[in-house]
Order: structure tokens, then sequence, then C-alpha cells
């Protein structure tokens, strides 16, 4: 009776580890050096380009790590770089894709109208390991091309550490 008993507790302690598994789950997350150093080489890279920009990197929560501005950058830049990093992430998908996405005429041409969304080229997805990380947002340069070639930099400068 007492081997019964304990094979019995045994099998259920299992199935209640097994329980608790399933209610949880396990995140990566970019640390702020990461997001430091992706803001800091899309900063560069529109610095040697000749243009003046902010940039901004969430996590995959949304919210900012890292926000720089350079000197001469436009007032609206940094409040822009953020609002592409957030809707990249938001929408799992880059800003220009997003921007064409939703022209008016479309059938998502409604999501251009959320509070918050950029729906313009700048704002890119960071993954890393088959895991969603953050996004990383550009403002600044002449046009949405120039801004996601900037971000794409960021990105690149950290990719390598992300391939875990």
């Amino acid at each position: 009776m007492r081997i019964a008993t304990l094979v019995a507790a045994a099998l259920l302690a299992g199935a209640q580890a097994a329980h608790a598994q399933d209610a949880t789950f396990a995140l990566r997350l970019l640390t702020p050096e990461s997001a430091l150093k992706a803001a800091q080489a899309a900063l560069k890279k529109c610095r040697d380009n000749g243009y003046q920009v902010a940039v901004a990197v969430v996590d995959r929560m949304g919210i900012a790590q890292v926000m720089l501005r350079d000197r001469f950058a436009g007032p609206h830049t940094p409040d822009m770089a953020a609002a592409k990093a957030w809707t990249a992430l938001s929408f799992r998908t880059s800003t220009s894709e997003l921007a064409e996405t939703t022209q008016p005429g479309r059938p998502q041409s409604g999501v251009r109208h959320r509070p918050g969304v950029a729906a313009v080229g700048g704002g890119l997805l960071i993954q890393g390991g088959g895991s969603l990380l953050g996004g990383i947002g550009v403002s600044g340069a002449p046009g949405g091309k120039e801004d996601d070639a900037c971000a794409a930099a960021g990105i690149a400068a950290i990719e390598e550490s992300l391939a875990f």
C-alpha cells in the first residue's frame, strides 16, 4: 500500500509539473547594450550618408530601450522614430511594407488611422534565433528607403550576437 501511495504521489507531482510548464513560457529579450549598439550603428550609417536622424529601439513589448537623436535632427524625429519601431513590432512587419498594404482603398487602409501607427518607411523588426526581439525605427533621412537602410545597418551590427 505504501509503494502504491508513493507511485501515485510521484505521478501526481509529474502531472502538476507538466501542467505548470504549459502555463508559462520563456522569452528572449534584447539587452540594453545590444539595443544601444544597434542604435549607434544606425545613427553612424545615417551620419556617414550625411543625414541627421533619430533612432529608437523598442523591446519585444514595444517599450523604448534606446533613443538617440543627432544634433541637427528635426524636433519631430524622436517621436517618429519611436512610432516606427513600435509599429514594426506591433504589426510584425516593416513599416515600408505596412505603408504599401495600407494605401487608401486597400482592405487594411484603416490601420493608418490607429493611434501611434507610423505607416512610412524606416521601421524594422529585430529578430534572432527564431524569436521576435524588438523593433528599430529611424527618422530624418530624406525618405523611407534611406531610413530603412540605416535601420538595417543597426540590425546588422548586432545580428551575429542574436543568432543564439
